[in-house]
């Protein structure tokens, strides 16, 4: 893992997401297009280092928050304010598109 980037699982979600914002990638390790999106999302997580959150959910082994935040596609990133989800994409996206939505739901 990127080292701006940590690994959540069921037992630190909420308090990751709690305070503060927070952009959280769900992926699975099967999934080509999550493996396309990967650095793209390391290099937005080092461009908003220390004002901005980032980690991944593997679905695999945390399919329990995958089931609580409804997600039926993989990649999908989730942007967390305060513990409240304020943004939701689907798909692959780009360093740019991270970027973008990282600035308009902050």
């Amino acid at each position: 893992m990127a080292e701006n980037i940590i690994e959540l699982n069921n037992d630190d979600f909420d308090s990751f997401v709690a305070k503060g914002n927070s952009v959280v990638d769900f992926w699975a390790t099967w999934c080509g297009p999550c493996k396309i999106m990967a650095p793209h999302f390391e290099a937005a997580a080092k461009e908003f280092k220390g004002k901005v959150h980032f980690a991944k959910v593997n679905i695999e082994e945390s399919y329990e928050l995958a089931d609580k935040f409804h997600i039926m596609s993989v990649p999908t990133t989730v942007f967390f304010k305060n513990g409240e989800i304020v943004e939701m994409a689907v798909g692959a996206l780009s360093k740019e598109k991270i970027i973008e939505l990282v600035k308009n739901s902050f």
